[in-house]
């Protein structure tokens, strides 16, 4: 069957998701999760792709990047990261064979309330696993830059952040760390599957917009109701279900 293609619409916000080989823990030893930072950091500079979240975890990655207008520059960072992290693991293992699980999953995410619950998604990831109490507390991973700007090697591009999300950019990480701490007190942390699996997330609106977008590239689509994000009485985003087809292959 086909690979997807990956086209990315330029100016739209989009939700990656990469899987280790057979979901093995790949990832396990920090000195390889700090290692796809690095080269995550590299590429955003050589390509110009502004990052908008990350995370890291043991067996897979999140980033959420806006994309810019030439519609290329995104699947080379992520074909110059995956390549450069599985190089680095199997020479140093002695290994050979595929690092990565086929090809990674992008996610258009509206810029409204869709975006600020796609950043917390993110972040909570290791909260939900279980393997720390508060994303503070995970190194790996956009959290710390949204809440404290870095002097140096800044991978978060804040000023997009706070122009996304509709705050200022003095105030972004009181702000962020707020929408983290009712989160948390809520219990907002159970998985939800549309952040990685549908093409786009969104009002009906988005979905038309992305749909005209990528339209020639896609043979076939729906769209679908997801089940509430953060329990029973709050918004239902639509979601784009999608099965596409290569004409083109921007990797």
């Amino acid at each position: 069957m086909p690979r997807p293609t990956r086209f990315f619409i330029p100016g739209h916000v989009w939700h990656i998701t990469h899987r280790c080989h057979g979901r093995e823990f790949f990832l396990d030893f920090s000195t390889y999760r700090k290692f796809w930072v690095k080269w995550l950091y590299e590429g955003t500079n050589r390509y110009e792709v502004p990052v908008l979240n990350f995370t890291v975890t043991s067996n897979h990655v999140h980033v959420l990047v806006l994309s810019p207008k030439d519609i290329k520059a995104i699947p080379l960072l992520m074909q110059l990261v995956a390549g450069r992290v599985g190089q680095v693991y199997n020479k140093r293992k002695n290994r050979k064979g595929a690092f990565w699980e086929n090809r990674y999953q992008a996610t258009a995410v509206q810029t409204d309330e869709h975006l600020a619950r796609c950043f917390m998604y993110i972040d909570l990831n290791m909260v939900r696993a279980k393997v720390v109490k508060h994303p503070s507390k995970w190194e790996h991973g956009g959290y710390h830059e949204i809440v404290r700007p870095k002097k140096r090697y800044q991978i978060i591009k804040r000023s997009e952040v706070s122009r996304l999300l509709g705050l200022e950019e003095d105030h972004l990480g009181k702000s962020y760390q707020k929408w983290i701490r009712e989160a948390l007190r809520k219990g907002n942390l159970s998985r939800d599957s549309i952040w990685s699996t549908e093409l786009a997330v969104g009002d009906n609106g988005f979905i038309e917009t992305i749909k005209k977008g990528v339209g020639r590239f896609v043979s076939k689509m729906t769209v679908k109701e997801a089940p509430a994000l953060y329990g029973q009485g709050q918004s239902r985003p639509n979601t784009l279900a999608w099965q596409i087809f290569e004409e083109t292959d921007l990797q």
